[in-house]
């Protein structure tokens, strides 16, 4: 493996000047496909890739000092009107020159609430938009959200909140919120912006109330502030109890980033499941649209079409990854498609004007008898092109032969007849865990050879539930490691789950335990697949092994014929050949990177940028450090 310091050995190598350029205006990407069509930096000269610059922001905690909760990078900034924007855990917004990494400006919320519940700060990007008939002061804008619900308005050029916006530059999310508790009700990804239309999702914690708040999908005129519709996630037919004069509680809501059609006036958003998430005996049809593909008409919020890619979802296997837009020769016959990815490592081909598959979906049978009180579907939808990514079955391991001899032993007095097992009293096995398969990363697509590239992580839990009066009784804390408690408050139940791992502390998984694979969309076929990152920074020397590692995060390809990716536990930025699944060139970090890289070069006279966050995660320390690379002088 090439580390970092080979990357300096060829300096006096002249950076060539050549082929497109292109910004990084969203999110994702155009398309949401992770996707560049920049080949500056190509498989013939990644080895001289070089850090270029840095930016600290300092808005780092540990979650012990001070009233901040622990705190994680994850963001991928957007690079759009000359210059590149990022939002911080601590709510933040700085931007930056693209080629240098010198500050622009930085806006300070002065967030409110600053505690962080059970989940680490994350502010995962902002969004821009331009008044295309202005060019008054704020008519180029980035929006975004705080912790304490509150969209804001910034203009793009100076960093000031703009004043026709809302009051003072901000609107409210929590009008008409039922149950809106301080920092459990909040976006975590940037919004949809669509024909002056901002389009905001929300996180809602999981597992801890069936009154949790809901999970209403809200628009906002980009110019004034006005809320111009919403949709709340409800079947056509629900009757709401007398006593809700808000949005219904409970309903499934859309924390990971939405996805913006402008050809046909559509988002697509991605759901996730109603609460308690663990427990559904008591929905009453409240799930609908739960663990769903929603396409909603972006100027009245009316539902297009919606697909269901888990049916009762009672595995919090929530639809965590943004809908990604594709039309490609050779794939469904050229038909423009969404890709849906899930944590499954299930990937549904949709038609973007219907929803309905591309390739087929099967209706298969699935474990049943679950916990009394509990409805499960008797089937879930099953792809056949993609084949399935990840295993439907636990292959049990561990570091070291009796090690998983442990496991073994461990994994018998639990529920384990694959995919799908419902949770249950004496504890059932879930592979993939909540975790994923596929999380928020995402997958990258490249739409001229019709790949996608994905990263897996194998992790499996244990989810148990507890009679209420057994619950109430214990009456655990919140949270926890390694045992989670959850108290679904209002359910028959509350819920313990656990990670499933070895005496040495590793997953109870055969290795590898996180993965990076090649996907032939054509064909549905894994091209290639290998491990993805190293024991390092997880386990003590000599315990550092190419194991794969479970990961978080994304990835993005290049027409230079490289997929770029950090993910992993270890502290190192990578670069692979797409082709092959070789790894070329990496980089060690400050911290774990887990979030999507991007790609970027202004002009004919400029670099090819290559650009990750590098802020850490649960299982390494806090991070601040924004990275781009590019080749040398």
């Amino acid at each position: 493996m090439l580390l970092a310091a080979c990357t300096q050995q060829s300096s006096s190598l002249p950076v060539s000047y050549t082929g497109a350029t292109a910004n990084w205006p969203s999110y994702g990407g155009q398309k949401a496909q992770h996707y560049s069509a920049l080949d500056q930096i190509n498989r013939e000269n990644i080895q001289q890739l070089e850090l270029a610059w840095t930016h600290n922001s300092g808005d780092i905690s540990n979650g012990i000092d001070g009233d901040w909760g622990r705190s994680t990078l994850q963001v991928t900034p957007i690079v759009t009107n000359g210059s590149l924007y990022y939002c911080t855990p601590f709510g933040r917004v700085f931007s930056l020159d693209p080629e240098t990494g010198s500050e622009r400006w930085v806006y300070d919320p002065q967030v409110k609430n600053k505690r962080s519940g059970l989940y680490p700060l994350a502010c995962r990007g902002v969004s821009y938009w331009q008044d295309k008939d202005s060019t008054a002061s704020c008519s180029k804008r980035i929006f975004y959200a705080t912790r304490d619900a509150e969209v804001i308005a910034l203009d793009a050029d100076t960093g000031e909140p703009c004043e026709s916006f809302g009051s003072a530059g901000r609107v409210s999310l929590q009008v008409d919120i039922t149950n809106p508790a301080a920092q459990k009700f909040y976006p975590t990804s940037p919004p949809a912006i669509i024909n002056d239309t901002v389009i905001f999702g929300t996180l809602v914690p999981d597992n801890e109330t069936v009154n949790a708040a809901s999970g209403v999908i809200q628009a906002f005129d980009a110019y004034t502030g006005e809320r111009r519709w919403v949709w709340e996630p409800l079947p056509d037919d629900f009757q709401k109890p007398d006593n809700i004069s808000g949005f219904m509680p409970g309903t499934p809501n859309a924390w990971a980033p939405i996805t913006a059609d402008e050809e046909r006036g559509l988002v697509y958003v991605p759901m996730g499941n109603p609460s308690p998430d663990l427990y559904g005996g008591e929905r009453n049809g409240i799930d609908y649209y739960g663990s769903s593909t929603v396409a909603l008409n972006a100027e009245t919020g009316t539902v297009a079409w919606h697909f269901q890619a888990v049916h009762h979802d009672v595995w919090d296997y929530d639809i965590a990854s943004q809908p990604q837009l594709f039309q490609i020769d050779g794939v469904a016959n050229g038909k423009a498609g969404v890709l849906q990815a899930t944590k499954m490592g299930h990937v549904f081909l949709l038609d973007r004007d219907t929803g309905k598959p591309l390739y087929p979906v099967e209706e298969r049978p699935v474990p049943q008898d679950g916990v009394a009180g509990e409805q499960l579907s008797p089937t879930q939808p099953f792809p056949t092109h993609p084949v399935p990514l990840h295993p439907h079955q636990l292959e049990i391991g561990g570091m070291i032969g009796f090690d998983a001899a442990r496991c073994k032993k461990d994994v018998e007095q639990f529920r384990n007849e694959g995919i799908f097992t419902p949770p249950s009293l004496q504890g059932s096995v879930a592979y993939p865990a909540t975790l994923g398969g596929i999380n928020w990363g995402a997958t990258a697509i490249d739409p001229v050879n019709g790949m996608m590239y994905v990263n897996q992580m194998h992790y499996a839990m244990v989810v148990q539930l507890i009679p209420r009066a057994e619950y109430d009784e214990l009456n655990p804390p919140t949270g926890g490691y390694p045992d989670e408690f959850y108290p679904m408050k209002g359910s028959a139940y509350g819920a313990k789950r656990t990670g499933l791992m070895s005496f040495l502390g590793s997953p109870c998984v055969k290795k590898p335990w996180g993965t990076l694979s090649a996907v032939n969309l054509k064909s549905g076929q894994i091209e290639w697949k290998i491990p993805l990152g190293t024991t390092r920074d997880l386990a003590p020397w000599p315990l550092w092994f190419n194991s794969g590692t479970p990961n978080m995060g994304g990835a993005v390809v290049t027409a230079g014929k490289l997929l770029f990716i950090g993910a992993t536990t270890d502290h190192f930025f990578r670069a692979f050949d797409v082709s092959t699944g070789e790894e070329v060139w990496r980089h060690r970090t400050p911290t774990s990177a887990n979030a999507t890289p991007l790609s970027y070069r202004l002009r004919e006279s400029s670099k090819q940028y290559v650009v990750v966050a590098a802020g850490g995660h649960g299982w390494s320390d806090p991070g601040d450090s924004i990275m781009a690379f590019a080749l040398p002088d």
